[in-house]
C-alpha cells in the first residue's frame, strides 16, 4: 500500500511593514495635529483624526504597508500620515515573514522619501548583483549597500545571505526556485527596484542601463555618495565621534629627531612680495554685509580672474583608434587639462543680479539662469548657512560641479582624487581672489547631491557637486580661520 502524497507546503508571501524610526514617538498636540518627537527636536505632520492617530500607535513595531491601501478617508489619512513620515527619513521598513513574524530584512532609507515598490520578475527573467552592491559588516549586522540605491538592506537571514552570493553570477528565477526553496521573490523584486538587482538578459552587465555608469569605479561612485549628503543617512560634518575615544592629534606636528636646519637664517628678512602678502591675509569669511551686497561687475571680474577660459585647442587620440580630444586652459591648475569642474551660482544678495540659480559658461564668459524652484533655492542657502555657522544665507553661493566622465575616460583608479585636487586648486583661487578683490569668501565642506540633482535635473553620477563656496561682501566683524 502507498504512502498517501504530501501536499506541497503551501508559500505565505512576507509582509512589508513601515515602522516608525526608535529614536521617534508620535504625539498628538493639542490643536489636533501629530508630531514626531525625539527629545527637544519634533516634526510637525499636519492634522489627522485621532482614529488615524490610534492606528498609527501601530508604527511602533510595524504598520502592514497594504493596509494603507484602502479607498476610505480613514484609510487615507493613514496613507498620508506615513507618507509624510517617509519624505522626513523617519521610518524603516520590516520585510518578516507572518508564520513567526521574524524579520528576514529591515530597509533603512538612504534618502527622503523612500519608499519600497518590488519590481515585477517573471520566471524567465535574469538577475545578477549589480557591481556597486557590496555586503560589509555593521556592528553585529551585515547590511547590502550600493551607492545607487536608495536604502540599505540589514540582512537578518544567514539563508538569504547565501543566496546573493549566488547572485554574483547571472541567474534565471526558473532556475534559483529550483536551487533555493524559500526564494523570496519580494526580496528580490526590492532590490530590482533599489538597482542591487539588475536584468541580465539584455547585455546590460557592463553599464547597467546607463551608459554613464560606465565611466565610474566602483570605490570612486561609493567615495562620491558616502562624502556628500544627499544619498545616505549617516551623520555628516563635525560630529565628534571620535571625542571619547582618543584625544585630538596636535596642531603642529612634534619634530623629528635629527640634525635640525633653521631656514630662517638661510634667507634674510626682506619686504613681503604682493603675492606673499596676499595669502598671508587669506582668510574665511561667513557672515557677509547684506546692506552693501556684491555688485553684477564685481561677480563678472571673479569670475572672470578665476574661471575663464582663457584658450581652446584640439589634440589627436590620446589612444590608437581614439577619438580627437579637445582641451581648454583655465587660471586654474587642472589634471591633464581635463578642466571638469563646473559653476552653478545660488544668488541671494547681488547688485544688478536677479535671484536665481545660474551656470557660468566659461567658454562665454556668461551667467545662464537655471528654472529652479525658491524651495530648492532656499534649501541649498540654508544648508550653506548652517555648515559655515554663520548668522544668514551667502550671498552668493558657488556649487562646484563635475562632469564626472571628463576624468574617469581617461584615469583609473585615481579619477574622483584627481577631481577633489583640482577642487582644492579652484577653492584656493577664489579664497586669493576674493582677498585682493576686497571681497569675502568662505570653503564649504558639504554638498547635498541629492538637492543639485533635483534643481538641475542632471544625474547624480553624471554631473554633480563636490565643493561649495560663499562669495559675498564680508561683514567687518566676519568670523574668520
Amino acid at each position: 500500500m502507498r504512502a498517501p502524497r504530501k501536499k506541497p507546503s503551501r508559500t505565505i508571501a512576507p509582509i512589508i511593514a513601515a515602522r516608525l524610526n526608535g529614536r521617534f514617538s508620535l504625539q498628538m498636540q493639542a490643536d489636533g495635529s501629530i508630531a514626531a518627537v525625539s527629545g527637544d527636536y519634533s516634526v510637525n505632520l499636519g492634522q489627522f483624526s485621532a482614529p488615524a492617530f490610534d492606528r498609527a500607535g501601530h508604527l511602533a513595531t510595524g504598520l502592514p504597508l497594504a493596509s494603507l491601501a484602502g479607498k476610505s478617508v480613514f484609510a487615507r489619512q493613514l496613507h498620508v500620515l506615513v507618507q509624510r513620515l517617509a519624505q522626513h527619513g523617519l521610518l524603516d521598513y520590516r520585510l518578516f515573514s507572518p508564520r513567526d513574524a521574524q524579520d528576514l530584512v529591515v530597509i533603512e532609507p538612504q534618502i527622503a522619501g523612500y519608499w519600497p515598490q518590488p519590481a515585477k520578475l517573471l520566471s524567465g527573467d535574469t538577475i545578477v548583483l549589480s557591481r556597486f552592491a557590496y555586503l560589509r559588516r555593521r556592528g553585529n549586522e551585515m547590511v547590502l549597500e550600493s551607492p545607487r540605491a536608495g536604502a540599505l538592506f540589514r540582512i537578518c537571514d544567514p539563508a538569504i545571505a547565501a543566496t546573493l552570493a549566488a547572485l554574483s553570477r547571472p541567474q534565471k528565477i526558473s532556475k534559483l526556485r529550483k536551487q533555493v526553496a524559500s526564494l523570496n521573490l519580494d526580496l528580490l523584486g526590492l532590490l530590482l527596484d533599489s538597482a542591487m538587482l539588475i536584468r541580465d538578459g539584455d547585455g546590460l552587465r557592463v553599464n547597467e542601463g546607463d551608459r554613464n555608469l560606465v565611466l565610474w569605479d566602483f570605490h570612486d561612485l561609493v567615495f562620491h555618495t558616502r562624502s556628500t549628503e544627499g544619498r545616505h543617512s549617516d551623520p555628516v560634518g563635525g560630529a565628534y565621534a571620535y571625542a571619547g575615544v582618543m584625544p585630538p592629534l596636535p596642531a603642529v606636528r612634534p619634530p623629528w629627531p635629527g640634525k635640525k636646519i633653521t631656514l630662517d637664517k638661510v634667507v634674510p628678512p626682506e619686504p613681503a612680495s604682493p603675492f606673499a602678502k596676499l595669502l598671508r591675509e587669506r582668510h574665511s569669511t561667513r557672515d557677509f554685509d547684506d546692506q552693501n551686497p556684491i555688485k553684477l561687475a564685481e561677480l563678472a571680474k571673479f569670475l572672470g580672474t578665476t574661471a575663464r577660459v582663457l584658450s581652446e585647442w584640439k589634440s589627436g587620440a590620446d589612444v590608437d583608434g581614439g577619438p580627437e580630444v579637445t582641451y581648454s586652459s583655465r587660471p586654474y591648475p587642472a589634471a591633464g587639462s581635463a578642466y571638469e569642474l563646473e559653476l552653478y551660482l545660488a544668488v541671494s544678495n547681488c547688485e544688478g543680479l536677479s535671484r536665481g540659480l545660474y551656470h557660468y559658461d566659461a567658454g562665454g564668459h556668461a551667467l545662464v539662469a537655471i528654472d529652479a524652484s525658491a524651495r530648492q533655492l532656499r534649501a541649498l542657502s540654508m544648508a550653506a548657512e548652517f555648515a559655515m555657522g554663520a548668522s544668514g544665507p551667502p550671498q552668493i553661493l558657488i556649487t562646484i560641479a563635475a562632469r564626472f566622465g571628463r576624468i574617469s575616460w581617461k584615469y583609473s583608479s585615481i579619477a574622483y582624487s584627481l577631481i577633489l585636487k583640482d577642487v582644492g586648486s579652484l577653492i584656493q583661487t577664489f579664497y586669493l581672489t576674493a582677498t585682493d578683490m576686497g571681497l569675502g569668501g568662505c570653503a564649504i565642506g558639504t554638498s547635498n547631491i541629492d538637492l543639485f540633482a533635483g534643481m538641475t535635473g542632471l544625474e547624480f553620477h553624471v554631473e554633480g557637486p563636490v565643493g561649495q563656496f560663499a562669495l559675498g561682501r564680508g561683514r567687518k566683524a566676519g568670523g574668520s580661520s
